[in-house]
């Protein structure tokens, strides 16, 4: 049996597809599964993080189940500020329905890819009788 916080939860994200690819590779080289990859390389990635030496202010936090302040004033940076930058780097000019329409392209394919593992799953059924999807409980 699991100790209490040591049970297992998913954790979901989305990637542009390339870097899945790429992901799953590396995984495949290193000889793990891409679930064990991910938490491998994000706790890697943690390492260099290190809690605050005021100890005071994050046991309160926590004591109050608030999230801990953060070090840097941005430090997941804001993805869409990101995006929006990288795709006007190319120097053309977009207008409002252009830059929505790059920055969301990929929004289809992944409620498609997202909707069929759900259904194979069986967490998610279309039923025609009703035009739509519900979940399956």
């Amino acid at each position: 049996m699991a100790a209490d916080g040591d049970e297992r939860t998913s954790v979901r994200t989305y990637v542009p597809g390339y870097q899945k690819e790429r992901w799953a590779s590396h995984a495949e080289e290193l000889d793990m599964s891409q679930s064990e990859f991910v938490r491998t390389m994000v706790q890697a990635g943690r390492s260099g993080f290190e809690p605050p030496e005021d100890e005071s202010s994050e046991d309160s936090a926590s004591a109050n189940n608030e999230e801990r302040p953060s070090p840097d004033a941005n430090p997941g940076g804001n993805g869409l500020e990101d995006r929006v930058v990288e795709t006007l780097a190319d120097g053309d000019h977009y207008d409002w329905d252009d830059l929505l329409a790059a920055l969301t392209d990929d929004i289809e394919q992944r409620l498609d890819e997202t909707l069929q593992e759900l259904q194979s799953e069986g967490r998610v059924r279309y039923s025609g009788r009703h035009g739509g999807y519900v979940l399956d409980e």
